[in-house]
């Protein structure tokens, strides 16, 4: 008769009785499987296989015990003996599923969210990229940002959001998902995951109510030079409201101004892309009160690289709120901001007739079209020209 190996049972004392010995000995239990007994009195499960490839005996460790019961030790090696039938070693996968755990351990939702920003933000002005990755910092990086990306779900989102939704920033909390679902785009794309589970969780906040920016209208222009003429501020700070509202800029594109941008003999002001929200380089036709205001200005601060120098850092540019500090100290407070200069700016050209598309070029709002895009930049410039050269002489009338 052929010898068999009699299989532990369940309910039999051999496994949890098994003492130690002067040497390790195994308990076998049939189809591979034994019990190691060591001689410190450990004791674990392996698995005895032939491996696929090369036939050669290799062991598997299937955990220990008694962590590892008898039962869950045999369900371990059915799963294993499966694997071999299909011609797979059961260490190899063992040890490519060790390696994607710690793969996916390592890609947490700050270091993808690292990796995904450095593309983004040269897709978007530096200020811009500043405000997103900061938001991210505040709001999403303290409760998720170590844990792994592949582990982040729709409900766990939702809930870190909401208390930010309950103070009234719906607005911020869209902005955070895109950005997220952004992330996680990212994270599919390359690999790190397999699908992205956060693609609808805008459903679960409110719509943000539209705010208007506080701004003037076209007839209370001259009320703002008044007050600009009289206001106590600074030379600097009164120059770069004024250049602002004179060339359509952005608060931060005008703060952040720098000598080498500008073209006095071809009376051009180029803000580089890196610069502009949108990433693209702006033109602006200069004027002669513009050109003044640069002048002005030049007396204090042409021998450093920001036309509009901090006080206590003149190395560095102003601060981009300037602007909307000083109008505040004018009296202005929830009347008027820096970026409604823009606004008012708009209104005013809108209204006496000029062309839509020069008003949208010359506020440097993007247009999809790059056919069309590159065809303003040509063509457009001298037509821009006489639209600012028209806005300054108006802002300028008694």
């Amino acid at each position: 008769m052929a010898n068999t190996t009699k299989q532990l049972t369940a309910t039999a004392t051999a496994v949890a009785n098994a003492k130690p010995k002067e040497k390790e000995y195994n308990l076998a239990d049939g189809r591979g499987l034994s019990l190691r007994v060591k001689m410190s009195g450990s004791k674990f499960w392996l698995l005895n296989y032939s491996r696929p490839v090369t036939k050669k005996r290799a062991n598997l460790g299937l955990g220990t015990y008694p962590d590892v019961p008898l039962a869950e030790a045999r369900k371990r090696r059915e799963a294993a003996r499966e694997l071999l039938a299909k011609g797979i070693d059961p260490q190899h996968r063992l040890q490519q599923q060790n390696e994607s755990a710690k793969t996916e351990a390592a890609n947490t939702l700050k270091l993808v969210t690292d990796t995904w920003f450095e593309i983004k933000k040269q897709k978007v002005s530096e200020n811009h990229g500043q405000k997103l990755y900061r938001r991210l910092e505040l709001y999403l990086f303290p409760a998720l940002g170590n844990l792994p990306i592949g582990s982040l779900t729709a409900p766990q989102v939702i809930q870190v959001l909401k208390p930010l939704e309950a103070k009234g920033n719906i607005e911020t909390c869209k902005r955070i998902i895109s950005w997220l679902n952004e992330v996680m785009t990212f994270a599919v794309n390359t690999g790190l995951i397999h699908s992205n589970p956060l693609i609808g969780i805008a459903a679960a906040f409110g719509v943000p109510q539209k705010r208007q920016m506080p701004t003037f209208k076209p007839a209370e222009l001259p009320k703002l030079m008044e007050a600009l003429s009289y206001a106590s501020i600074t030379i600097t700070t009164r120059c770069l409201i004024e250049l602002q509202l004179h060339t359509m800029t952005r608060p931060a594109e005008a703060a952040k101004a720098r000598w080498d941008e500008i073209n006095f003999e071809k009376e051009l002001w180029v803000i580089p892309a890196e610069r502009m929200k949108m990433n693209r380089e702006h033109i602006i036709p200069s004027t002669l009160q513009a050109l003044m205001i640069l002048n002005r200005i030049r007396l204090m601060s042409e021998h450093l690289e920001y036309i509009f120098p901090a006080a206590r850092n003149p190395k560095n540019h102003t601060n981009t709120e300037t602007s909307n500090v000083a109008l505040k100290r004018m009296g202005f407070k929830g009347l008027l901001v820096a970026h409604g200069l823009r606004s008012l700016a708009s209104t005013t050209l809108n209204e006496q007739g000029f062309d839509a598309e020069l008003i949208e070029v010359s506020l440097a709002h993007v247009d999809k079209n790059t056919v069309r895009a590159a065809y303003n930049r040509a063509e457009y410039i001298e037509r821009r020209r006489e639209l600012m050269f028209w806005w300054s002489e108006h802002i300028c009338q008694p």
